[in-house]
């Protein structure tokens, strides 16, 4: 299986102003684009919350578009890197599917701020356009996913298997609406849950198999 997602090109290093590099300025920016929404956020909002002028801002990115970019990206990236690992399991697809989960949840809690604010892109820009079309690409793969694992006979199947994916992987994003890493319990033990909760209802059981056959 190929990997349904292409890592986002690399953005070349610019050199910042003494004591402030992009990265910490790519994670306040992310904060208030989520506080405030991106299109509501204008770059005096983050010049006054970063305390620099927005010729300093301007010395790492081009403006607020590239910001959304790189943002995203890091979002996109990871969930690119769990898709990745995913093709390259063996065994029948779902233990792919559950490794996709299981590896989603990671990229979420890891990169939690990156991932909420892709999951509240519309598409009314290029970047968002962009980044959209690669979420297509993984929710595609998610899918191909689902459908393997119904015609390997290891998910039940009186659900239809497009909102089998849309349900797991709703229910993979809804984290974001509620975990806080402070106090929370950690990315390995939240994944372990959601996989509990979403594939032991997922799974067939063999009472399953033995009832359909005496029918």
């Amino acid at each position: 299986m190929q990997p349904a997602m292409a890592t986002a090109r690399a953005t070349p290093a610019r050199r910042g102003r003494p004591g402030y590099d992009l990265e910490s300025l790519l994670a306040v920016a992310v904060k208030v684009f989520n506080e405030r929404g991106y299109e509501a956020t204008s770059m005096e909002d983050l010049s006054r919350r970063l305390g620099i002028t927005k010729s300093a801002i301007y010395h790492h990115v081009s403006g607020k578009d590239e910001l959304l970019r790189l943002a995203v990206d890091r979002a996109l990236d990871g969930l690119s890197e769990a898709a990745e690992e995913a093709a390259a399991v063996d065994g029948r697809a779902i233990d792919r599917l559950e490794h996709l989960v299981r590896r989603s949840v990671h990229v979420l809690v890891e990169r939690l701020p990156f991932v909420t604010l892709l999951l509240r892109v519309r598409g009314n820009t290029k970047v968002e356009r962009q980044a959209l079309a690669r979420r297509r690409a993984f929710d595609h793969l998610a899918g191909e996913l689902v459908r393997q694992a119904e015609a390997e006979g290891d998910i039940r199947p009186d659900v239809d298997p497009a909102v089998v994916s849309r349900l797991l992987f709703g229910l993979v994003n809804s984290v974001t609406e509620w975990y806080r890493p402070r106090g929370g319990m950690g990315a390995a033990a939240l994944a372990e849950a959601v996989c509990k909760i979403a594939f032991d209802g997922l799974r067939r059981r063999p009472a399953e198999d033995v009832t359909s056959s005496t029918r």
